[in-house]
């Protein structure tokens, strides 16, 4: 069984537009730039696709100076990439029930993501003394699993993301999903709705349920927790428009109790400053079966 990288995404701000890659860097807080920018309103609540869909709109680009962002009717916004120090002011922010940093990125981000969502928010990016750590419970839970991974480290700081720095998801998973809606009359979907960071090619579908470790090179991805979906997956990413496909085929059949999962998140370790994925990249995988 040959697996591999089918494809690689970010998404700089959270639950804004990605980017797509052919090679991308990788570190234990996940791919380079993803979720590493997020929007808050003036109640300090972040924002995500789930009550504004229009969010999916903003598309971002990146070159080594800059991240830049367009959206419908708006002027690009050019966010500097530059890292200040870490006496930098540091304004608290919770991403659910989870506490950390972040960086004003001043007026000018805020006012443009202020016109463009209609309220007032703000833009920050992870503040350099952020230090946010994936679920505890779940990552001593796979050491427990695999007591050979003796450098298996406890804590995994990341960015923005919901829970874990990196979502595993399989493409034959999503052509069985797009079989399904066939049946049921609808059109097939991308697997932007999923918000994916890698995809692979390989696998049977959702046999990445069962995935334990993926190997690349010399980095081990420790498959820590199947991925809980809500509902925004029916946001069409290219529109903003909001339906009630595919959640409503895919919760008919990948409904355990009340959640529905679709992909796996994961943790990485043993990564080196130039650490790369690309696709194309052949995996080893361990399989709890």
């Amino acid at each position: 069984m040959t697996i591999s990288i089918l494809s690689l995404h970010t998404y700089p701000v959270k639950s804004c537009g990605g980017i797509t890659h052919t090679q991308v860097g990788i570190s234990t807080a996940g791919l380079s730039h993803d979720r590493q920018w997020v929007i808050v309103d003036d109640k300090g609540v972040f924002l995500t696709q789930r009550t504004y869909p229009s969010m999916a709109l903003v598309q971002p680009a990146l070159d080594e100076t800059a991240l830049f962002l367009n959206a419908p009717e708006m002027p690009t916004l050019r966010v500097s990439l530059r890292r200040t120090d870490a006496s930098a002011p540091a304004t608290p922010i919770q991403i659910w029930q989870s506490d950390t940093l972040g960086l004003d990125e001043g007026d000018t981000a805020a006012h443009w993501f202020s016109d463009y969502l209609g309220f007032k928010c703000r833009l920050y990016r992870v503040h350099p003394e952020a230090r946010r750590l994936t679920n505890r419970q779940y990552v001593e839970l796979w050491r427990s699993r695999h007591p050979e991974a003796t450098n298996f480290p406890t804590n995994h700081a990341f960015g923005f993301a919901d829970g874990f720095p990196i979502l595993f998801t399989n493409q034959a998973s999503l052509e069985d999903l797009n079989r399904r809606l066939a049946v049921r009359g609808h059109q097939p979907v991308e697997m932007n709705r999923f918000r994916p960071n890698i995809v692979i090619q390989g696998l049977e579908p959702y046999e990445e349920d069962f995935l334990s470790s993926v190997r690349i090179g010399t980095m081990t991805l420790a498959m820590v927790k199947r991925c809980i979906r809500c509902q925004m997956p029916n946001v069409n990413p290219g529109t903003g428009e909001v339906g009630s496909e595919p959640m409503t085929t895919l919760g008919s059949y990948r409904s355990f109790g009340p959640k529905i999962l679709f992909g796996v998140n994961a943790v990485v370790f043993g990564t080196q400053a130039d650490s790369v994925v690309s696709v194309g990249e052949l995996l080893e995988v361990t399989l709890d079966l």
